[in-house]
């Protein structure tokens, strides 16, 4: 609404945040009541997902009203502020389709919609009437269709007239009980969900209760899909990391005169992309809806980062075009953006295969969950010193495990265990050529 002072009031609303993505919680509020604010200029941070996401103001103004705070959950459309901006500034309107209420119906259909009920075939099924007159039967016939709830204007009579006997009733309910078991088999058995129960946990001592956070939830809900959707299994080795251990140590000042970390999991990246291209089923997909295997043709590599918030996995793309120099500063500015929850929503998405690396904490073997659609994921554990035969001496080295996390429904025992065998070997034939600047 535009007043004669020129001023014009705005609302700012939640836009469009990405595919599928279309609410979030508020996680600050970088602006306040009174502010002046630019166009482009941040206004809140909304957490989406795993990602925390930027909301820009769409024009220049001073914040009138706060519509939010933090903690609030907001969806596509709903109002952040009001902004009081001038008239010959005011952007352009754009159109805004009509509100209304939705029908119950439409409502409804927000719910997963259920599968499709098969309709009664139109030549054996009666167009019911708009007319109020009742349709020609007998009155022991319209007294047992009153009885089981019937539609009469729904039977097709064949008697003169369209007069409905008996046998056109009787034929009408077998259709609608041959219709009905048409539908329960259409429809897949689903277990039902446990139950949800709240313990009463400080009736046996002292409890400190915080609630879940948004990221959290959603670790929870995608770690509890991915392991009931995917059957998991496990593959285990162990890597010779001593001289790559050497390699890294001697050139890593050169890689922190560059501004790069040389860590192990740049070279894990190197390695796992020349064992992909040996054993491309690891970095493919299995399309549920039409069980097509789909092959991709591009390494895109999600790395797992430790946040305080929890485990966020953005991807490192095109690994195979890439130097180490490269992979490590991109390392670096993926976890730095990842811990300060600057990772947004496409940074996370597009991967074709995940390492976790824990060997920074000093984590051994462990299972990691597959990364759905992947097929598969690297789990790499701390080195240690062991004592190995090697050439017929018992010499200490640097043993690396691993855990290979592979999706049973597309990769078979065999074909991990020898994807397993040449991702060992990739390890070992780094070379210094390709580590040294």
């Amino acid at each position: 609404m535009t007043h004669s002072s020129g001023l014009e009031f705005m609302d700012i609303k939640l836009p469009k945040l990405g595919e599928g993505a279309d609410s979030g919680t508020v996680v600050s509020i970088l602006v306040k009541e009174g502010d002046q604010i630019k166009k482009g200029q941040t206004v809140i941070e909304l957490e989406n997902e795993k990602a925390v996401a930027p909301i820009p103001s769409p024009a220049n103004g001073t914040v009138s009203k706060l519509r939010v705070k933090e903690g609030d959950k907001l969806s596509v459309g709903q109002v952040i502020l009001a902004l009081v901006i001038e008239g010959d500034a005011a952007p352009a309107p754009e159109p805004v389709a009509e509100r209304r209420t939705p029908a119950p119906a439409e409502r409804r259909s927000a719910a997963p919609a259920p599968a499709p009920v098969p309709e009664l075939p139109e030549a054996e099924e009666a167009e019911p009437s708009d007319s109020a007159l009742a349709p020609a039967a007998p009155p022991s016939i319209r007294r047992f269709a009153r009885d089981l709830g019937l539609d009469l204007r729904r039977v097709r009579g064949s008697g003169p007239g369209g007069r409905i006997g008996m046998e056109d009733l009787r034929g009408y309910i077998q259709r609608l009980m041959k219709l009905a078991a048409q539908a329960r088999a259409a429809v897949p058995a689903t277990p039902a969900a446990p139950p949800k129960i709240s313990i009463d946990f400080s009736q046996w001592g002292p409890v400190v209760k915080k609630p879940m956070t948004t990221l959290r939830k959603t670790i929870a809900t995608r770690m509890t899909e991915n392991w009931n959707a995917v059957p998991h299994v496990f593959q285990f080795d162990e890597v010779d990391i001593t001289a790559l251990d050497a390699l890294r140590k001697k050139y890593a000042p050169a890689y922190e005169a560059q501004g790069a970390r040389l860590t192990l999991t740049p070279l894990a990246l190197k390695a796992v992309v020349a064992a992909l291209k040996k054993h491309p089923l690891f970095n493919a997909s299995l399309d549920e809806a039409s069980d097509d295997v789909v092959f991709k043709s591009y390494y895109h590599i999600g790395v797992a980062v430790d946040t305080e918030a929890g485990l966020i996995v953005p991807v490192i793309r095109n690994v195979d075009t890439k130097g180490l120099l490269e992979l490590s500063k991109d390392l670096d500015e993926a976890a730095k953006k990842a811990r300060e929850r600057k990772v947004s929503l496409d940074d996370l998405k597009g991967g074709t295969f995940t390492i976790s690396n824990q060997g920074g904490i000093g984590g051994g073997h462990f299972t990691p969950i597959i990364n759905k659609p992947e097929v598969a994921i690297l789990g790499l554990g701390r080195g240690v010193v062991k004592p190995v035969v090697k050439d017929g001496q018992v010499v200490p080295r640097l043993m690396m495990p691993i855990t290979i996390s592979y999706d049973h429904r597309l990769i078979d025992g065999g074909a991990a265990a020898r994807f397993t065998v040449d991702l060992v070997a990739a390890f070992g034939s780094i070379a210094e050529t390709d580590v040294k600047l």
